[in-house]
């Protein structure tokens, strides 16, 4: 019989970068010192499940129809910054230098795994390229092959019919690498030195 310990380390090791040993201590802490903390958590990420949402219009998280940087006036409207997730959006955002708009993917395509145009937001990123005044788009997808096919199919099936002015950053980024992963810096550089396509 699994014990309610054995069950809790198991289920925070499903937290991507939690491993056995620090799912042991979290749970420890939990259990022994943090009784307190633990009760503030539940509260917190149950009233997170029910108010955060998806941004209808770019995939961020939001608590509104649209998320803070879709519904900032502020933001460069004729910039769309590709990205393929919510952690990627928000690297670029570090940064600073990006005062542009977003289009979140939450994928890449990938036939071995199953993942074709139709699994990604391709139908709402052509309308809203039809119904918004974009001149540039940026695709800030990672330095792999999957990423690299996704920036090509996006590039020919849907922006160079339209005659959108598109870039591609990767300058300074790892081979294999997602952008999520770099530093500050190295996407600082990879948007400023990004090249047409």
């Amino acid at each position: 019989m699994i014990s309610s310990f054995d069950t809790l380390k198991k289920i925070l090791r499903r937290i991507p970068g939690i491993g056995y040993r620090s799912a042991e201590r979290i749970a420890l802490f939990f259990l022994l010192e943090g009784k307190e903390y633990a009760q503030e958590l539940l509260k917190s990420l149950s009233h997170a499940l029910e108010s955060i949402k998806i941004c209808s219009l770019c995939g961020n998280l939001s608590e509104a129809e649209l998320c803070f940087l879709c519904s900032d006036p502020s933001r460069d409207a004729s910039t769309l910054c590709i990205v393929e997730t919510i952690p990627d959006l928000h690297a670029i955002e570090r940064t600073g230098n990006f005062r542009g708009k977003y289009q979140i993917l939450n994928g890449k395509l990938s036939p071995i795994r199953g993942i074709f145009p139709k699994n990604l937001p391709l139908e709402h990123l052509k309308k809203r390229l039809d119904q918004e005044d974009i001149q540039e788009i940026i695709l800030a997808l990672g330095n792999d092959i999957e990423s690299e096919a996704t920036c090509q199919y996006i590039l020919k099936e849907i922006l160079q019919p339209l005659g959108k002015n598109t870039t591609r950053i990767g300058f300074g980024l790892p081979s294999g690498g997602g952008i999520a992963m770099a530093d500050t810096d190295t996407l600082h550089t990879a948007i400023l030195s990004r090249r047409k396509l």
